[in-house]
């Protein structure tokens, strides 16, 4: 018996996308859950690309950082409350702030290899809603005296319990392993890659204006589907100005001279949730869907931010990918300058130049500004942690396709725990 040939990869179209508008933390979406948004925004999916009718879509990717136990099945709940067909199987993925590009993959691998035609994969973080667990020592108290053998044995146990016990768990927006805020490891690369407080400022002003000249254009009416009264992202400060961002007190780095992270130069907590509808060509074509762009590439990376050299700015804990981008490039044979637009997820304006940097140090090209995030990115829009990879694919799948021609888009995205996923987008 002759062994099974490997299949060949097909090319994995990007057919479109549809999101929530992005709110800040504690706002109009503080009482939607990560399940409510994603459906909401999954629903604009469906119905603006007519995915509704039975086997529409092969599955459903997706995930959340911030997940309370009842979103264990969060992806295949979400598809049982919205209008794609229930029969739709769907999982979920997590991988922090990398989640939905990492969905997008683990959706496209599958259309690429032909075992699914299509699918769709985004993400939902609300930073409003997030778990609160129970304290550690209660829950350990709670567990010894549901072991306990007896009535009296168990009331014995339960007797232990005190007033500070019930104080709950906190999340922190904190790493595991060192224990600093993402704020403060990337005020320790800013410092690390001599990034300025003028260059911070100037970023996060072009971001804002950026992304409210595109909603001025109508570039997002068929990406944004409007949810709890915003049709647009709350965060966009359209009068932004490096003069007003000049005048915010730092937030992060306190601990060094000459701190340069403010609040206004920082991604703000976020509410959201975005998917992106992908296929192979055959799908998109019997359904008279045109393709705005084709994944072709990717990779991901991971720094030891613990052990390595964070000092020195090389393995900060948000530059994975200084290391992805290239090693992704030369497998494609590509460099910088064969790129049309670049989208590179703004957790903090100072990580966005310090990979910059990063990248012209290990032998690429210098980014051409005007190439770099042209319709905004999450400075401006804000950043539900597992959504913005979704958002990112939406969004630079329409800007080539809005150019007409042939033309090449590169995703970056960094991640909690020093690690990095970024993708190549293509129109031939």
């Amino acid at each position: 018996m002759s062994p099974l040939k490997p299949p060949r990869a097909r090319r994995v179209a990007v057919v479109g996308g549809a999101r929530v508008p992005f709110a800040r933390s504690d706002g109009p979406y503080a009482t939607a859950s990560n399940q409510e948004m994603l459906t909401a925004a999954l629903d604009g999916l469906v119905e603006r690309h007519g995915l509704q009718g039975p086997g529409a879509v092969g599955e459903f990717v997706a995930g959340a950082v911030l997940k309370h136990s009842r979103d264990f099945n969060l992806a295949r709940e979400t598809v049982l409350g919205s209008t794609l067909d229930p029969r739709t199987p769907a999982y979920d993925v997590q991988q922090a702030c990398g989640t939905g590009l990492q969905a997008v993959i683990a959706a496209a691998n599958k259309i690429a290899l032909g075992q699914t035609e299509s699918a769709v994969a985004g993400g939902a973080d609300t930073a409003s809603d997030a778990p609160l667990g129970v304290n550690d020592r209660l829950r350990r108290i709670l567990l010894e005296a549901r072991r306990a053998k007896s009535p009296g044995a168990r009331v014995k146990t339960l007797a232990k319990i005190r007033p500070a016990h019930l104080v709950p768990d906190i999340p922190r927006n904190a790493e595991p392993r060192t224990g600093l805020s993402m704020g403060e490891h990337a005020a320790v690369t800013a410092r690390a890659w001599g990034i300025t407080r003028e260059a911070q400022d100037e970023l996060a002003a072009t971001s804002h204006q950026r992304l409210a000249a595109a909603y001025e254009r109508g570039f997002f009416q068929d990406l944004v589907v409007p949810f709890r009264g915003l049709a647009r992202d709350q965060n966009l400060r359209p009068g932004s100005t490096v003069e007003k961002l000049a005048a915010l007190k730092p937030v992060f780095g306190l601990d060094a001279p000459g701190p340069t992270m403010t609040a206004g130069n920082s991604t703000p907590l976020t509410d959201g949730a975005a998917t992106v509808l992908l296929a192979s060509e055959e799908w998109a074509e019997a359904r008279g869907l045109e393709p705005l762009a084709y994944l072709t590439a990717y990779e991901t990376a991971a720094v030891d931010f613990v052990g390595g050299d964070v000092a020195g700015g090389e393995d900060g804990l948000l530059m994975a990918p200084a290391y992805a981008v290239p090693r992704m490039l030369e497998r494609a044979g590509l460099g910088i300058e064969d790129f049309d637009l670049v989208e590179i997820h703004e957790a903090f304006a100072s990580q966005v130049l310090a990979t910059l940097a990063a990248w012209e140090k290990r032998g690429l090209a210098p980014v051409d500004r005007a190439r770099l995030n042209t319709a905004g990115s999450s400075l401006a829009t804000g950043h539900p942690f597992a959504a913005t990879g979704a958002r990112v694919v939406a969004t630079l799948a329409k800007l080539l396709a809005e150019r007409g021609g042939p033309g090449r888009g590169l995703i970056s995205v960094c991640a909690a725990g020093g690690q990095g996923v970024t993708a190549i987008l293509e129109r031939t």
